[in-house]
């Protein structure tokens, strides 16, 4: 199955929340899952059975959705959790943390995730101070990341509209467009609506 590219508040109604796709959009009365909390389609309000596959299930493809991320993107990240050491949940949790296109989310530098993917696809990040076009690729302690100076200004527009975000403490704003990776994140310092219990749960049926 490809990535998703249909309207993203669609994604809000079948999951039944706010997964705060579309950034400061979905603080707003425009957002779409205000207006129609119920699933999308002929058959949105009719109620289902909920059964606790159907509760592990969702909360996986929760975690897909705010992520971004393809089916077998999000198994091969479960397959690595699993290898590691220390709690699978917590371990899926910091891979998907790492990824670049989420820090550069994270750091106030893009009003969404989708957004910030779509400004390292466009090759206007620097990793290391060298271009990365990877929003994959894995961060660790001690590395940088800068957006180019051409466009410095609509970073600062994004960190005027999500002035009240708060930086993970894994993170550092270093300067006007720069971050810097001081730590690896744990579980705490994730601010996360997901349940990694359940999604363990699911895999593990």
């Amino acid at each position: 199955m490809g990535r998703y590219t249909g309207p993203a508040c669609k994604l809000c109604r079948r999951e039944g929340e706010k997964l705060f796709l579309k950034g400061e959009k979905c603080a707003t009365e425009k957002c779409a899952f205000s207006r129609r909390s119920y699933a999308p389609g002929q058959h949105g309000k009719v109620r289902i059975k909920v059964s606790e596959y159907r509760i592990r299930l969702r909360e996986k493809q929760k975690a897909r959705r705010i992520y971004g991320l393809t089916e077998s993107q999000f198994e091969r990240y479960f397959d690595l959790a699993s290898s590691a050491k220390g709690a699978t949940g917590e371990k899926l949790l910091e891979i998907l943390e790492r990824r670049l296109d989420n820090v550069i989310y994270r750091l106030g530098f893009a009003l969404s995730r989708r957004a910030a993917r779509q400004m390292i696809h466009n090759g206007g990040v620097l990793f290391n101070g060298r271009k990365m076009d990877i929003p994959s690729h894995q961060v660790k302690v001690g590395d940088v990341c800068s957006v180019k100076p051409k466009i410095v200004k609509l970073v600062k527009g994004s960190v005027e509209k999500s002035a009240d975000k708060v930086v993970p403490s894994w993170l550092a704003v270093s300067g006007e467009a720069e971050g810097k990776v001081v730590a690896m994140p744990k579980r705490e310092d994730i601010d996360s609506i997901l349940s990694e219990l359940l999604i363990v749960e699911y895999y593990s049926r």
